[in-house]
């Protein structure tokens, strides 16, 4: 069986077809991120797919500042999924969790700004058979806090979808 090296992903078995989920890892500000690579039923992969996959995460800083202004535009839309996801997670915290989790006092100081600066970024997944989207990353306010996230998705060339989802 043929196979490839990923940067991210390590060695990877090239098969035809078949449905997978590969997990890697990628360092981001110092903290591990987990990487899914999806493989859909009749995607191919080869070692022009992972080569593709491994330079487009060079560039997964500058993808994490752009979906952060995504969802900074978002929290302007009192419709949004952002905007609920704010209100949701942060209507019943404490001054201390508020502190906590924001560095401010209370929760009138806790702008869209402030929000945006809490998310962090849990997990990437990368659909390489998609490419209007991508890249799908997850922001969560903390492990041990929600277990739900705001996510974000690219396409390919990295250009972050005009939608800002909550799963």
């Amino acid at each position: 069986m043929e196979t490839a090296v990923s940067r991210h992903f390590g060695e990877i078995a090239l098969t035809p077809a078949g449905q997978r989920i590969i997990s890697g890892l990628y360092e981001h500000d110092g903290v591990p991120i987990p990487l899914d690579l999806s493989i859909g039923e009749h995607d191919r992969i080869d070692e022009a797919c992972l080569h593709k996959v491994d330079y487009r995460l060079r560039f997964l800083p500058e993808l994490v500042d752009a979906a952060r202004e995504r969802i900074i535009q978002d929290l302007q839309d009192d419709d949004s999924p952002a905007v609920e996801y704010r209100h949701f997670h942060c209507q019943n915290l404490s001054d201390g969790r508020v502190r906590e989790l924001f560095g401010v006092a209370s929760q009138d100081e806790v702008d869209g700004e402030r929000f945006v600066q809490a998310l962090r970024l849990t997990k990437v997944g990368i659909f390489p058979g998609q490419p209007e989207r991508y890249f799908v990353l997850g922001f969560t306010l903390g492990q041990g806090f929600t277990d739900e996230v705001l996510l974000a998705a690219a396409d390919e060339d990295g250009v972050v979808d005009d939608e800002v989802e909550w799963d």
